[in-house]
């Protein structure tokens, strides 16, 4: 038996990179910060999500830089040969499943303010 689960709760640190296909497919890529805590201050970890179908039009729809979210996915390792060196590379992203939208709209735009951003839109 093989298991693998992420689960995640924390703040998007930019607004969703959305790619439409011509096959009618969307995806959706986020940054996301889970702060860990450590005896000093709070850490943040980051984590590169890819979201896939319905979940990425709500994503690219409703999530911006600050919001607080909730996913649930799977770990994959991507990997690729450096172009400068030759070294062959990896970095790990969370294909998100479910992702749920958290907090209040007041609370994504105070996050995003301290966050640098500008907030929501109207939508």
């Amino acid at each position: 038996m093989s298991l693998n689960i992420v689960n995640l709760v924390g703040r998007v640190g930019g607004d969703p990179d959305v790619k439409y296909f011509e096959s009618g497919s969307v995806v959706c890529n986020l940054s996301l910060a889970v702060n860990r805590p450590t005896r000093n201050n709070d850490e943040p970890d980051w984590f590169r999500l890819e979201i896939w179908g319905r979940t990425a039009q709500v994503a690219a729809d409703y999530v911006r830089k600050g919001s607080l979210i909730g996913v649930t996915g799977s770990l994959k390792l991507e990997s690729w040969e450096d172009r400068n060196t030759g070294a062959k590379r990896t970095s790990p992203v969370v294909r998100v499943n479910r992702m749920d939208l958290l907090g209040s709209r007041r609370d994504t735009e105070a996050a995003a303010g301290a966050m640098g951003g500008e907030g929501f839109d109207e939508f």
